[in-house]
């Protein structure tokens, strides 16, 4: 059977980075979410349901064949759960948080990269003290789970959290 790795957590704390150091240790493909946004179409109607269904539908058929993968995305609960409920893989989860400063700094330095990512608009609620963000829900479905700090590198370290993947439950 084959794995999903999934990477999540709130805007700003470290999925993506983290995601792709996975993906190249464990030599699975990753299938970032916001990777796909950026490769739209600006005219495309509707792009964050576009994407959702995209990014889903790229897991099915990669799982579908019995690849592993790992997908990194920013989605709540509400979102990953439908979705995970049809997917027939072995689950491992990493739950990213950092720092809102540290968050604060990535959201800076990523406004300057270009106007696909939203940035701006979140170092404004990181300042107005909305962050993390009241009321979102990390995805919480019954399979192992980790949780990673990556305000100064990763805690637990990289290499931990590869045992995880590879292996279930490091605790």
């Amino acid at each position: 059977m084959p794995l999903l790795i999934i990477v999540s957590g709130q805007p700003g704390s470290g999925k993506s980075t983290l995601a792709h150091r996975l993906a190249g240790a464990l030599g699975v493909p990753a299938i970032c979410r916001d990777e796909l946004r950026e490769s739209l179409d600006p005219d495309i109607p509707d792009p964050d349901l576009h994407v959702y269904h995209v990014f889903f539908s790229a897991l099915d058929l990669l799982l579908g064949s019995g690849v592993s993968v790992l997908a990194e995305a920013a989605y709540q609960d509400k979102l990953w759960r439908p979705e995970l409920e049809k997917i027939d893989a072995e689950l491992r989860i990493i739950r990213c948080a950092a720092d809102p400063a540290v968050v604060r700094r990535r959201f800076v330095d990523r406004a300057a990269d270009g106007p696909a990512h939203h940035d701006a608009k979140l170092v404004a609620e990181i300042d107005a003290g909305r962050y993390p963000r009241p009321g979102w829900t990390p995805i919480s479905v019954a399979a192992p789970t980790l949780d990673v700090d990556t305000t100064d590198g990763y805690r637990p370290a990289l290499a931990e959290i590869i045992s995880f993947v590879r292996a279930g439950p490091i605790h």
